[in-house]
């Protein structure tokens, strides 16, 4: 495996039912208005979504993190409602890279106020196990409008 594309969303802006279809344990579902509601129901607070000053902030811890683990990131997209990230494999398990770049990220904006939760549990995992396919997962987050 050459790496892969991680994504991981703000909590409550992507449940699951929801009309742009959802992923849960690598699989796509379609629309389900009725358990759409029901998870906006279980919400423990309002949705966040990153301001542009946030998303810096994001960005930057995310590169750092990057360099303290090692591992190059190859493109990245901080958005007000997800993240992207295209990076090369390494030994870490990639659940612990995941991890280490929400607390990251996470601490960075607590350091400026942000309080309550941030990220939504689980990630989407993308494995690249050619040039080609790593090279297409490059190109899609770079047209992400990336911070």
């Amino acid at each position: 495996m050459l790496g892969y594309m991680i994504t991981f969303t703000t909590y409550g802006t992507w449940l699951q039912g929801d009309e742009r279809g959802y992923v849960k344990n690598g699989t796509i579902y379609p629309e389900n208005e009725s358990l759409k509601q029901t998870n906006k129901q279980l919400q423990l607070q309002d949705e966040i979504r990153l301001s542009r000053a946030q998303q810096k902030v994001v960005r930057d811890a995310i590169i750092k993190e990057a360099h303290l683990l090692g591992q190059r990131i190859l493109a990245l997209s901080v958005n007000a409602t997800h993240i992207h990230i295209v990076a090369e494999n390494n030994s870490k398990p990639i659940s612990n890279i995941v991890a280490y770049y929400k607390k990251a990220a996470r601490l960075a904006l607590k350091s400026i106020g942000h309080e309550g939760k941030i990220w939504t549990k689980g990630y989407d995992k993308r494995f690249c196990f050619d040039r080609a396919l790593l090279e297409r997962r490059i190109r899609y987050v770079q047209r992400q409008n990336p911070i």
